[in-house]
């Protein structure tokens, strides 16, 4: 059996998605209770990493299996064993070919800010506080820069190895309830920090640190060193996964 797994979490928990020792990760803590339902180590395979503090509304893995089970009642028993900030939102039979990461066409991650002038103990692991004045029109006009494919190696956190560069940037759209302010970005992937990178970016537009049009030219130089401020995780969410 090939099974697919949706998964919702709180990543202010973890250290992020991949296994690490003797690191709390959400990967490493669905791992350890698959490996007691099936009596053997199981390894899942998502669709991408997210960093310690990152969110899910809608990670997906998958995992191979001999065992014959009633997918819904796994998801159940799941959900009653598993820690409170990890939860299991579909789980179901698939093809044998598909493949949580490489079957996956893109990926919608959302970025959301709090611009209260008081910080929140209630939102501050779920949130960006950012209380300077932003010109919003301004970060709009400058997303534009941003669609379409191009080598986004400006933007992508060192460290990320040796991994083409190249993305292809869909949609960005905002939008603004009260003091809070959510960013979405969709695409056919992104590279290591690369959504963290673009929001801090699109923030120094917004607070006239940069024009809109110098996105385009950081983007053809290829330095990081132009786009060097990364947004803190605990605003980012992997929101969903398209196949």
């Amino acid at each position: 059996m090939n099974i697919k797994m949706t998964i919702e979490y709180d990543g202010s928990g973890f250290c992020g998605w991949q296994r690490q020792n003797n690191q709390r990760t959400v990967q490493g803590e669905v791992e350890k209770l698959l490996k007691k339902f099936f009596n053997q180590p199981i390894t899942i395979d998502g669709s991408g990493r997210t960093d310690s503090g990152v969110h899910s509304m809608g990670q997906v893995a998958t995992f191979k299996s001999n065992g014959s089970f009633a997918p819904e009642k796994l998801k159940l028993i799941m959900n009653r064993l598993l820690p409170k900030d990890i939860f299991i939102k579909e789980l179901d039979e698939v093809d044998l070919d598909f493949h949580g990461r490489y079957s996956a066409k893109k990926k919608k991650y959302i970025y959301k800010i709090d611009r209260s002038e008081d910080r929140s103990v209630f939102t501050r692991k779920h949130y960006c506080h950012y209380t300077k004045p932003l010109n919003l029109e301004a970060m709009k006009e400058a997303t534009k820069f941003f669609i379409g494919e191009h080598d986004f190696t400006a933007f992508r956190a060192k460290g990320s190895g040796n991994i083409n560069p190249v993305r292809e940037v869909y949609e960005i759209n905002f939008q603004e309830e009260g003091n809070f302010l959510e960013i979405e970005f969709i695409g056919n992937g992104f590279l290591y920090k690369m959504v963290r990178i673009m929001v801090a970016t699109l923030l120094d537009v917004g607070t006239g640190k940069l024009e809109p049009a110098d996105i385009a030219d950081i983007i053809i130089s290829k330095d990081r060193d132009r786009a060097k401020k990364t947004a803190p995780p605990e605003g980012l969410y992997l929101a969903e996964v398209y196949y």
